[in-house]
């Protein structure tokens, strides 16, 4: 099985071969620059991101393309308003699925300047001191202590997704 990942980051592209494996044998992903639309998603914007991505990269030469993208969304009774989650899209040329990963919430520093236009990742590379902190663990594994990686939470996503595929009779795809 080929899959095609819309990142060049690390932690999407494994975190996707990790979720397929779970289910499939021999399966080759590979990971192809994505240029986003959004810098920053917030709302909506993150679930149109990944579907973007998905989309830009898919073409026969693979069985899937997968989409990722973290985003700020809105949240009531939250400290700050908002939280992280992972979206993931999977793609076959016709049909799409989606799936979430855990939400987090960011400090309000991070939402603040999110707010004023400073990426997310940005933010945290100054609060952690550890340089493209999105592309090595992800945010979320400093904030949890190390428990959970930004490649769980892709994991995650991708395997939300998968469920549809997994049982396509029940899902009529």
């Amino acid at each position: 099985m080929k899959v095609a990942v819309g990142s060049r980051n690390p932690t999407k592209i494994e975190g996707t071969r990790l979720a397929f494996e779970q289910f499939f044998e021999d399966v080759k992903v590979f990971g192809i620059e994505v240029e986003p639309r959004f810098r920053q998603p917030f709302n909506e914007e993150t679930l149109a991101g990944a579907i973007e991505r998905a989309l830009k990269i898919y073409s026969d030469e693979f069985d899937f393309s997968v989409g990722i993208e973290a985003g700020l969304m809105s949240v009531r009774h939250t400290i700050t308003g908002y939280m992280d989650f992972q979206v993931a899209v999977i793609y076959n040329g016709e049909k799409f699925t989606i799936g979430f990963g855990p939400g987090f919430e960011y400090p309000r520093v991070v939402v603040d300047n999110a707010l004023k236009g400073i990426e997310v990742g940005k933010t945290m590379e100054k609060i952690s001191g550890i340089e493209k902190i999105g592309w090595k663990f992800g945010a979320v594994h400093y904030l949890s202590k190390g428990a959970i990686s930004r490649t769980e939470l892709s994991r995650i996503a991708v395997t939300m997704a998968l469920i549809p595929w997994l049982n396509r009779g029940l899902y009529e795809i």
